[in-house]
């Protein structure tokens, strides 16, 4: 029995490695940073320092300028965010020039949980897709439910989407669905369940996610 999960686990790590290397021969650009929650900005101008000031990413992706309030820029490059800013700032100052500088972050991660070797929190490098991730997590048990893995990914502050899985699919060496492979996002959550998903919700409440380890 130990022979055979060995060999098991060998294959999933193969196909997730030949998986892995399609994907990157695919993506020619490094991609750039893009500001997550809790990240810390430094936001300058260049002709009035006394505005100078720091800025914290709430959970929504907003942050709160001193001179204009309320301004979304979760999800967006530092140039991106720069200028959205800058177009605010225009409202109130005569043609301001600012510079927008990551000064602390929250190291990107997600978490794998249920029917696997080792379950647990894992940091971010570069891209990851759903079946690399279970791979870093040591590959499923012999008691997972392969092809309804849960996708649990926060939409707002309350609210995390739902997305199923079939990573059964994925990892049949004959006919690999590249395509249908899911890129991970920082703070996604991989519930690998260990019975059939009769039904699940488009959308759940984030702080009710955690009743969904139990079952599984």
């Amino acid at each position: 029995m130990e022979t055979k999960m060995i060999k098991k686990l060998c294959l999933f790590m193969l196909i997730a490695s030949q998986l892995y290397v399609a994907r990157t021969q695919l993506l020619t650009r490094d991609q750039p940073y893009r500001i997550q929650p809790s990240d810390q900005l430094q936001l300058s101008y260049r002709y009035t320092p006394e505005y100078d000031e720091s800025l914290t990413i709430q959970p929504d992706g907003v942050t709160t300028v001193k001179l204009v309030g309320s301004v979304k820029i979760g999800g967006l490059t530092l140039e991106e965010a720069r200028t959205s800013i800058l177009a605010q700032l225009n409202t109130r100052l005569n043609q301001p020039e600012i510079s927008l500088t990551l000064s602390n972050f929250v190291k990107p991660s997600y978490t794998v949980v249920g029917q696997v070797s080792s379950p647990g929190k894992f940091e971010m490098h570069g891209t990851i897709s759903a079946i690399d991730a279970i791979a870093m997590a040591g590959g499923f048990k012999d008691s997972a439910k392969h092809s309804q893995v849960i996708l649990f990914r926060r939409a707002d502050g309350d609210t995390a989407s739902t997305r199923i899985l079939n990573i059964k699919k994925l990892m049949n060496p004959k006919h690999p669905e590249l395509d249908e492979d899911v890129m991970l996002k920082p703070g996604d959550l991989l519930v690998v369940p260990k019975n059939t998903v009769s039904k699940i919700s488009d959308y759940v409440h984030w702080v009710s996610v955690g009743t969904y380890f139990p079952l599984y």
